[in-house]
């Protein structure tokens, strides 16, 4: 199991009385990272790409940081696309790919995904695509694989879907969705923001085509991050300037540049993963972070699946396989806006809304509740800060257990 007193020494932000329990919304940042940060802007105030020493350093910082987001990923520096945000990401891929597709071609978009991988390609609808919509379960409020067979046809272009709901935790079939694509000759765009900082990336075993995350959603700055396989980027147009070839991987997609700092401090990400296992891989890593999770988010799946009011948005299962520690849930003949309150005077700091996946809490009937109380858990929450939750939820709640 992990050394939580060296977990959370790792974490400047988390001295605070606040128990930090939003990390969906945004997690805090590791050391490694602020210390990178803050040492660029300090020592290498400069333009890259110049011949003087400072410059060359900076180069070798940036770079540093591309090359870690890559790792994270397990993707190679050429196919990383950095930018402002998962949002920006994905409309400019949204950008760049219009043009290869004519008029009756199809992209598939579901009803579980946040806004930024549903939105961008919905747009392309007023200039002839056909959009079409893979939609969950009611039951489980999952994707299954064999729904987004059904749409699949010669004129599917691209399927964009999440790796987890941000809304629902579980976790998709990812493997099988992207082949059912692939044989379909569509190419796959799916979101990994509610993945990321709880489980291992692989890109490659995943068999995707794009793949994006928000690394300060993992521990990092706010920079957004996306895989391209290499082929499908060498496919699509350009959107940089007009002298910028279409064989610059990955510059013809970063018009601007990179912020550079930010960029520079993403090799305090890794470097702090490193820390968490005896062997130092993100593999290792990853698997201390799963285990611990679990631990977290089964007193609190418990408590809330045994209350007679309160309903679990999806699966109440707290197996690391099925979900990571994100959990919605409704309270009947309660809005979800009264709840957070009450916990924000117990200093327990949770949210309630929409958190942009709009289709679905509208398509769930949950929007005149204003939505969801969502408890977004990572690896740095404590046993101890669950049980300051669950009692505090005991005391809004009142008695509720089922018989």
């Amino acid at each position: 199991m992990l050394d939580l007193d060296h977990v959370r020494s790792q974490f400047p932000a988390l001295e605070t009385p606040w128990v930090l329990m939003d990390n969906a919304g945004g997690s805090v940042p590791c050391r490694q990272v602020i210390d990178r940060l803050t040492g660029f802007l300090t020592r290498h105030p400069v333009q890259l790409g110049a011949s003087y020493a400072l410059s060359m350093d900076a180069s070798a910082a940036v770079a540093e940081g591309r090359a870690a987001a890559a790792a994270l990923l397990g993707a190679t520096p050429e196919e990383v696309i950095l930018g402002a945000s998962s949002t920006a990401l994905v409309n400019q891929l949204a950008a760049a790919l219009r043009p290869g597709w004519t008029e009756g071609d199809e992209v598939i978009v579901t009803n579980v995904d946040h806004e930024t991988n549903v939105g961008a390609w919905r747009r392309l609808e007023a200039t002839g695509i056909v959009i079409r919509e893979w939609r969950v379960r009611p039951e489980t409020c999952e994707l299954h694989p064999d729904d987004l067979a059904a749409l699949l046809n010669d004129r599917t272009r691209l399927v964009a879907f999440t790796h987890c709901s941000n809304i629902v935790g579980s976790i998709t079939d990812v493997r099988a969705a992207a082949a059912l694509a692939r044989a379909a000759g569509a190419l796959t765009c799916v979101d990994a923001v509610a993945y990321a900082p709880h489980r291992r990336v692989d890109v490659r075993s995943l068999g995707v085509d794009f793949y994006f995350a928000s690394l300060y959603k993992v521990y990092g700055p706010h920079v957004g991050v996306m895989f391209g396989r290499r082929e499908a980027l060498l496919e699509t147009g350009s959107i940089n300037h007009f002298f910028v070839g279409e064989d610059e991987l990955p510059r013809k997609f970063e018009p601007g540049g990179v912020n550079y700092e930010l960029v520079a401090s993403l090799a305090g990400i890794p470097e702090y993963l490193g820390t968490l296992s005896d062997a130092g891989t993100l593999e290792d890593a990853f698997e201390e972070i799963a285990a611990q999770e679990e631990a977290l988010v089964t007193p609190l799946l418990e408590f809330l699946d045994a209350h007679r009011e309160v309903t679990i948005v999806g699966d109440p299962s707290p197996s690391s396989e099925r979900r990571v520690p994100t959990v919605s849930f409704t309270v009947e003949g309660r809005a979800a806006s009264e709840i957070p309150p009450l916990l924000d005077e117990r200093g327990v700091a949770v949210r309630f809304g929409h958190f942009y996946a709009y289709r679905l809490i509208r398509d769930l009937g949950l929007m005149e509740r204003d939505g969801v109380v969502r408890v977004s858990l990572v690896h740095y929450n404590t046993l101890d800060e669950v049980a300051r939750l669950v009692e505090g939820l005991a005391e809004i709640l009142g008695p509720g257990t089922a018989d």
